[in-house]
Order: C-alpha cells, then structure tokens, then sequence
C-alpha cells in the first residue's frame, strides 16, 4: 500500500468538544494510538488502510484537553510489527505514556527487553480478518511464553468467535485485556447472548482486564449511543477492578463515521456513574497493568 495508489484517510474529528466529565486526577486514556509521521515512520506493505499523519503532538494536545494525565499506546495494525512510530511516541511523552506492542513471534528475547526499556508493557494479538492476514495461535502462544515479567497480552477479536478462541486463551500464561469488551452486539442489551458467553470469560480466571471502550464502533444507534451504555455499564459494575479505558484515537477506519473525542469521554460516567467506579475505571486498574514498575516491580533482565 502506497501514498501514490491509495488515498489517505482522516478517522478524526478535528475540533472535539470539551468534555462535560472531568476525569479524576491522574486518569488514563488507556487505549490510543499514534499514526506515523509517514515520512519518518512508513506504514506496513500490508498495513488494509492508510492513514494521514497523527502524531504524538496531536495525541498530547488531546490528552490535556479531554483531561487526562497519562496514555497508553497502543501499536496500529497500519505500522504492522514495526514499534518505532509507538516508541517514539512513548518517548516523547517525558514519562507520561507506556505502550502495547505488536511483534513477530519469532522476535528474539533481547528485542523484547528493549521494547520494554522503551516503555512496552504488553503485546497485541489481533484476530480481525479485515486487519490482519494471518493470526498463528501456536506461534503467539510460543511468544507469549517469553514475555517479560510483568507484562500481559491484549486481543482483539470479534463475538462470533469468542468460543472458538476460548481454548487459546486457557492456555495464555500471563494476563489477558480484552479490546473493546471483544466487539459485542450491544443492541442484544446487557444479558444478551453476547454480553453473556464475555461474562463467562471474565469468570474462567481471574487474570482478564477488559476495555469498555468504543460505543462509536459498538453501537449503531449512534451518538448518544444509548444501547451501548445501557448494555455496558451493568458489566463495569460487577468487574469493577477488572476494567480500563480509553479514547480509541484517532479511531481506525472510522472516517465514515467520526466520532466526538468529547462525546466518548461524557460515556464514562454512564457505564461508571460512581467516583469510585470512575477511579478503577481510569486511574487505578491501568496504572496497576502499565506503571507497576514505579512501585517497586521492576522487571529484571533476561538471562544471560
């Protein structure tokens, strides 16, 4: 994929409102992402979209407006699994950002702690067909055995293959993070079909965190997005320390429909309507997966 052969999109909104919502003191956008700069971080050959340039700058910019205090980046399927445009953006942060990866399975030990030292504290498994061409469970599986101490796998997949998965991730031996609740139809409600089989998941161990994120993706009704956190909110309840949050930005390939940063974030009171809720929500679960290190867990080095 080329600048030259394919438009580039904005996914976007380039004035978002100031949100009503004040997040508390020291809240995580705990899921966002950066795209390029292209001309210093070219997107992957196999990257199914290309994207016009959204930088740390734009991302740091936003954080201060929206009101939050620290990021975690989370590595675009448009980079593929070359880390630099995140690293880069993790080090331009003055210690306010930690990232996810996503690296070849085969990645050797060495590269994984360097990715750590740069501010890594997971890696991405995605199962989405239209992002990604092949999802080799053993291989991610061979991988996940030889993370750094501390860190956790974030997957991303749709609901219709929740159960076939289920099996893969059994056999995952570090935490698990859930993208995006793992895209539930929200209009089945909160004891929906879906809702229900990702309640089953959460209570087969107690070591899987998940996002209630994206209701401009999950809920067709559109903003307000009301299905979404009517289905959502009874689940951020009853996993209260098991839940993180973030913006989704720039929202990939979300051009048709771009959503209000403003907006998503006055979600967060409806599905965490408690000051205690909205402090696990953003400030204590993602500063427990991403920043543990600061409080004396401190990962040692591969050995020799």
């Amino acid at each position: 994929m080329t600048a030259e052969t394919d438009k580039r999109i904005v996914s976007w909104h380039s004035h978002p409102s100031k949100p009503r919502f004040v997040p508390p003191a020291g809240a995580v956008d705990a899921h966002c992402h950066v795209f390029g700069p292209m001309a210093r971080f070219p997107f992957s050959a196999k990257a199914k979209y290309l994207p016009e340039d959204a930088g740390p700058e734009m991302l740091f910019a936003l954080r201060d407006r929206l009101g939050f205090a620290k990021n975690v980046i989370v590595q675009a399927s448009c980079h593929g699994t070359d880390n630099s445009a995140t690293l880069h953006a993790i080090a331009a942060s003055q210690g306010k950002a930690r990232g996810v990866a996503v690296v070849d399975p085969a990645i050797p030990e060495d590269d994984l702690y360097r990715l750590h030292d740069g501010g890594m504290r997971g890696i991405r498994f995605n199962f989405l067909k239209r992002l990604v061409d092949d999802a080799p469970k053993d291989k991610f599986l061979e991988v996940a055995r030889r993370l750094p101490e501390g860190w956790h796998v974030v997957i991303y997949f749709e609901a219709d293959i929740l159960e076939e998965l289920r099996g893969f991730m059994d056999a995952i031996p570090v935490p698990l993070v859930i993208d995006h609740m793992g895209r539930p139809d929200v209009t089945q409600g909160p004891d929906g079909a879906d809702m229900k089989a990702f309640r089953r998941l959460l209570d087969s161990r107690p070591d899987i965190h998940f996002k209630p994120t994206c209701p401009d993706r999950l809920d067709p009704s559109g903003d307000p997005w009301n299905a979404f956190a009517a289905a959502v909110a009874p689940l951020v309840a009853d996993y209260p320390d098991r839940c993180i949050w973030g913006t989704d930005w720039p929202h990939p390939n979300m051009q048709d429909k771009i959503p209000d940063d403003g907006h998503i974030v006055d979600m967060i009171p409806r599905i965490a309507p408690t000051a205690e809720l909205q402090r696990k929500l953003l400030v204590d679960n993602p500063n427990a997966l991403y920043w543990a290190d600061l409080v004396g867990d401190a990962v040692p080095p591969p050995a020799s």
